[in-house]
């Protein structure tokens, strides 16, 4: 309105339709004030509507000082709302920024107000990501969409974080004996929730025994998913023992962005630091060190107790991302570091330092998180062969 002569100009009194709830008079005021200064004090809880004013009149420098405002405070109690806003007004760069910390913040902070506020639309986009920085396993994360499928759906319960998966699977629980054979998501409560179950990475959770039950006695995700996600795992168990499988040998993105094993550690203090990730890796036991300002990656085959098999092929490559952050109280990130996408080849009981880095960098506590792919994609044949001597 802003633009070009205006035939307001002779007016005494002007009246302005204003549609947008979003706009209050003092959101106004602000806006007609940035006119005769050139910054504006922008308080977050005020951001919202001084942007949806500012979007109505056109004033393109009071938008970017309110997208601005808003990238610098994003924080559990803003980031949906935020992000919703962003969204409705354009601020493409300020809806990215508020991915990325739900991305990094949606594990590694667990929040009940948060899960209740996250909708469907957005839970599909983190779940679906490689860039989720995963606590655990992916075990947490079916874990985690659990307990926000629960508040979804009982959004009045206020209990604490600690109470939530008790209460989660005691209500689950109930549930079950009106399924009639069914499993959650077949049923009507649970249809909506299809499109963000439909990104777990099951072939990382029935990878694990105490995880494969869990999910079996939970009844929530469908059989016919799991019977898929077991035939696939079990092909690729058979290539990786009697096809000469050693792992991938090319980075390949789309694969490792798809499909990768998401998983995460917390290390609270700086000191030493040994680990493993529970599940079966095709006879890959990974050992993970922390120690003098640097990561280590160990095959273990022969030297430490395993408790699965082990592979003792004289070399295997595994494909990796490992990634470091450190946030603020608010969920902002202060420092990361990324390997990016390599390929590690390591023969039996052969370590490599993956990552090393200085003092400066370390602010405890330091989240590390990693994508893994063991075992190279199938290749799929148009034609099927018989095996030519199926004795052998």
């Amino acid at each position: 309105m802003f633009s070009g002569s205006w035939k307001e100009s002779s007016m005494n009194i002007i009246e302005l339709e204003i549609p947008d709830q979003n706009i209050d008079v003092e959101a106004l005021q602000v806006a007609f004030g940035s006119l005769y200064r050139h910054d504006v004090l922008i308080k977050p809880s005020r951001v919202v509507a001084i942007l949806a004013a500012a979007c109505m009149l056109q004033l393109d420098g009071l938008i970017q000082q309110c997208g601005k405002t808003m990238k610098e405070t994003i924080t559990v109690k803003t980031v949906c709302g935020y992000y919703t806003s962003a969204g409705t007004y354009g601020l493409d760069s300020v809806k990215k920024k508020c991915l990325e910390w739900l991305l990094n913040n949606l594990m590694t902070h667990q929040n009940v107000k948060l899960f209740k506020e996250l909708s469907i639309n957005v839970m599909k986009q983190l779940i679906g990501s490689s860039n989720l920085f995963v606590m655990q396993v992916e075990m947490d994360v079916y874990t985690a969409l659990k307990m926000w499928m629960f508040l979804q759906l009982v959004p009045s319960w206020n209990g604490s974080l600690k109470q939530l998966l008790t209460e989660t699977d005691v209500w689950f629980s109930k549930q079950r004996k009106d399924f009639e054979g069914m499993t959650f998501l077949e049923t009507e409560q649970g249809k909506p929730f299809v499109s963000v179950f439909r990104h777990l990475r099951l072939q990382y959770i029935i990878s694990d025994l105490a995880s494969a039950r869990i999910i079996e006695q939970d009844a929530i995700v469908p059989s016919e998913w799991l019977s898929s996600v077991y035939k696939q795992q079990w092909f690729a168990m058979l290539r990786a023992e009697q096809d000469s499988e050693v792992g991938p040998q090319e980075i390949d993105k789309e694969e490792l962005e798809g499909n990768s094993m998401r998983c995460g550690r917390k290390l609270a203090k700086d000191g030493e630091y040994c680990w493993r990730w529970t599940g079966f890796n095709f006879g890959f036991d990974l050992l993970v060190t922390y120690t003098n300002r640097c990561i280590i990656f160990k095959r273990n085959t022969l030297n430490q107790p395993c408790s699965g098999s082990v592979s003792l092929q004289p070399q295997r490559s595994v494909a990796f991302r490992l990634r470091l952050a450190s946030f603020d109280s608010s969920g902002k990130l202060i420092c990361s570091r990324t390997t990016g996408y390599q390929i590690l080849i390591l023969k039996k009981d052969q370590q490599q330092v993956v990552m090393n880095f200085d003092s400066r960098f370390l602010t405890f506590p330091l989240y590390i998180c990693c994508n893994f792919l063991y075992i190279s994609p199938e290749k799929r044949i148009e034609n099927n062969r018989h095996p030519e001597n199926p004795e052998n």
